[in-house]
């Protein structure tokens, strides 16, 4: 696959470490390896970095001076859209939903929040439910008429273009595991607006490199959630020009760790940034990461990775976490003196 046919600039911090998880291997009794997306650098990395070095290089090559994107309230992808933004002198506007109903000022204003204003984006707020496709269209429509050249990215990144990044990952991690002569059983990761899932199962399909993708999900139910995956897969492929390299049994999600919703923390959610932070050193966010590590912890647990050696695909995150404050309980945590 000749990713260099497509606009891109290459600001991400690649390749990411993969790594061997020692301590969590030990508890949860697998061969558990991290692939390190959470390291790819602008405004504290994360995932959506990969979509963006494709979906910027896209909005350059259009003559675009102000990107637009949306998200909820704290969404990692906005905050790296923002930096993006402000690294190519762009002009970036985000479009915010509140899918939690919180009224606590650190998630309200901290976070990823603060770090899309300290890029220099603008943001305007609106309630859950909206049509936030078509908000943005109306803002987009409104900014071209004070003369600016908008380019429209998705919520989440995850379209064919943004999803090329992930056909990158896929390439890289099979490197990886090729030159370290590791051989990998299956890459589990949070999955949500498709596209990272997507672009692995694209890629790993494409190289018939038999490694299993399993999304763990943040938001849709399960059917819903793979028809999405499986939607966008199919259309990647069509870019790359390798049309039906995936079939429909290649996308597979576990949608049983969401909890109550998109954006609230879980107990099993929490218990797996604990977890991974104090056996690891490695944060996760309530949101994304933590769910799908939540999922793989379970599992494992279970005995679905018997005898396999499972890569967990890190999605980044961790400035969501000072958004999140109030979900922790640090009490038992202090020391009087």
């Amino acid at each position: 696959m000749h990713l260099s046919r497509f606009p891109r600039v290459h600001l991400a911090h690649l390749p990411t470490p993969l790594e061997p998880m020692k301590r969590l291997s030990g508890e949860l009794g697998i061969d558990l390896w991290i692939k390190r997306d959470d390291c790819t650098g602008m405004s504290t990395g994360g995932n959506k970095t990969r979509k963006l070095e494709f979906l910027m290089g896209e909005a350059l090559e259009h003559g675009a001076d102000m990107v637009m994107t949306q998200g909820a309230t704290q969404s990692n992808h906005a905050r790296q859209t923002a930096a993006f933004a402000a690294k190519l002198g762009l002009t970036c506007h985000i479009l915010l939903e509140d899918r939690t109903g919180y009224n606590y000022a650190n998630y309200k204003g901290n976070g990823n929040v603060l770090l899309d204003h300290l890029h220099g984006a603008t943001t305007e707020s609106f309630p859950g439910g909206h049509d936030m496709v078509g908000e943005m269209e109306r803002a987009a429509e409104k900014k071209r008429a004070e003369g600016h050249n908008v380019y429209i990215i998705p919520g989440g990144g995850s379209n064919p273009t943004g999803a090329l990044g992930y056909v990158n990952c896929a390439l890289e991690l099979v490197a990886q595991a090729n030159d370290a002569g590791l051989k990998i059983d299956r890459v589990v990761h949070a999955t949500g607006s498709s596209g990272t899932q997507a672009g692995l199962v694209t890629g790993l399909c494409a190289m018939n490199a038999g490694i299993p993708v399993l999304g763990i999900g943040t938001r849709a139910p399960q059917q819903k959630q793979e028809q999405m995956v499986h939607d966008l897969a199919c259309k990647t492929a069509e870019k790359l020009g390798c049309t039906g390299v995936v079939r429909r049994e290649d996308v597979l999600a576990n949608t049983d760790y969401v909890g109550e919703g998109y954006g609230l923390p879980t107990d099993s959610g929490i218990e797996a940034i604990r977890l991974f932070a104090e056996l690891e050193g490695i944060l996760l966010d309530p949101v994304y990461s933590a769910k799908g590590a939540a999922g793989l912890i379970e599992l494992a647990r279970k005995g679905t990775f018997k005898g396999e050696r499972v890569v967990f695909l890190h999605t980044g995150g961790s400035a969501g976490l000072f958004g999140y404050d109030f979900a922790f309980d640090h009490a038992d945590r202090w020391i009087n003196l």
